[in-house]
């Protein structure tokens, strides 16, 4: 009898119950199948193109080196392969979009060759930015900027001689402490800082690479205690059209003041202060000194304290070179002993504004600028003067600003002083005490 024969004698209900075994068997077995079938089949390889400055450089010679002293955009090109008229048409091609002469010693720069002609050359003027000028075939100026990552980081610091040296054990870069003495410019008086004073900051480190130090970001939250007193620092966006910011305390305050407390932007120290009484010794007798003295080294910019207009930029006598500000009706600055003056009468200035140069013009037995002040026609210590404040934040966004500053806030807070800072604070102050201005 056949198979068939067979078949037929099966119940109908078996015989449907065979055939949808059947059909599965037959359905996973070809789905197994062609799974082995993906399986099996080659994976195609990546190709991986390397680029620098926006150029591929696979097969080519990448040489980067520093320019030196003396070298010239048309010698650098020359001694590597470029003829002097190759260079002269470099130079006409591109000298509306990027000036040769601007190339300064100890600044690298790269050289991207194909055999043995140059194909680009890049400069780079500072970490991240660059220039990179086409030379094979089309001659154009392409600007880019290296990759670069932002990384936050929070540090804590205990005043025990100075701001500088707290920073300097902690390895940390003075752009910090420069950062924090703008913010606080108006509040904080830097040169009287007292041991025991601490602050602690919420800040953004740039990378190149995830690795090359790029230096410091924006400062997103700060904190400083002096004297006892608080004094917390966030940044916030008032004026949405102009995108700029100013720092506001953590009530809404402006930090911000009509003046500056000093003329130089970081100073470790006063070496004179007004006094009506000083001995000066140049003249061998006592003779009021009407100004603050801010030592520094030659050549250290001066800086205008506040907005205003130049009345006088001369030299005279003992005064040496110096310049004069009238700030408005009530208010009016003077800086003297300049070693040069960089504005004229006449020029309008704002605060922070470079005015001049740190010398020794007139008398004076080292260099340092004397800031002198002036309050209704009278000259007066500024350091004692409550100075009016900025224009202070509307009263509509303080909610809004309180708001966005919570969880900042939160963190700043819970920044700990490293038990070695404290440590070390003690061991100071079971020393005979001195004043750290002087440090």
């Amino acid at each position: 009898m056949s198979n068939l024969h067979y078949y037929y004698l099966i119940p109908i209900k078996l015989r449907k119950t065979y055939f949808i075994i059947f059909i599965l068997s037959f359905y996973f077995i070809s789905c197994s199948e062609k799974k082995k079938a993906i399986v099996q089949k080659p994976v195609k390889e990546k190709t991986i193109v390397h680029k620098k400055y926006g150029y591929v450089i696979d097969g080519l010679k990448v040489v980067t080196d520093t320019i030196a002293n003396g070298e010239s955009f048309g010698s650098l090109l020359n001694k590597n392969n470029i003829s002097f008229a190759k260079v002269y048409e470099i130079n006409e091609a591109i000298k509306d979009s990027f000036d040769v002469r601007k190339l300064r010693a100890g600044k690298q720069y790269t050289i991207l060759y194909k055999d043995t002609i140059p194909e680009a050359f890049i400069y780079q003027q500072n970490k991240i930015d660059y220039v990179a000028i086409n030379i094979k075939d089309s001659i154009y100026v392409k600007k880019g900027k290296k990759q670069v990552t932002v990384k936050e980081r929070e540090l804590s610091g205990v005043i025990t001689s100075s701001l500088s040296n707290a920073l300097d054990d902690q390895d940390v870069s003075i752009m910090v402490g420069l950062a924090l003495s703008d913010i606080y410019a108006w509040s904080i008086d830097f040169f009287r800082l007292q041991k025991g004073d601490r602050f602690k900051i919420i800040y953004e480190e740039r990378f190149i690479n995830d690795t090359v130090y790029a230096g410091m970001g924006n400062i997103k939250a700060a904190y400083f205690q002096h004297g006892k007193q608080d004094f917390y620092a966030f940044p916030f966006v008032v004026d949405s059209t102009k995108n700029s910011f100013d720092y506001y305390d953590d009530k809404g305050k402006t930090l911000r003041k009509a003046f500056l407390k000093a003329p130089l932007k970081f100073s470790t120290r006063i070496s004179s202060r007004y006094n009506l009484k000083r001995f000066i010794s140049y003249y061998g007798r006592i003779k009021p000194h009407l100004g603050t003295d801010f030592p520094a080294a030659k050549g250290t910019p001066i800086i205008s304290t506040a907005n205003g207009t130049v009345i006088e930029s001369t030299y005279r006598g003992g005064n040496g070179n110096f310049v004069k500000i009238r700030h408005n009706g009530t208010y009016t600055t003077q800086y003297l002993h300049m070693q040069k003056r960089k504005v004229k009468v006449g020029d309008v200035v704002k605060q922070g504004d470079v005015i001049g140069w740190i010398g020794m013009t007139g008398n004076t037995s080292g260099p340092h600028v004397c800031y002198r002040f002036w309050k209704n026609g009278k000259q007066v210590d500024p350091l004692k003067e409550k100075l009016p404040e900025a224009k202070p934040m509307d009263a509509l966004l303080i909610p809004i600003y309180l708001k966005s500053i919570q969880d900042v806030k939160k963190q700043l807070d819970a920044i700990a002083y490293s038990q070695k800072q404290l440590d070390k604070l003690n061991e100071k102050e079971s020393k005979p005490n001195h004043d750290i201005s002087k440090n």
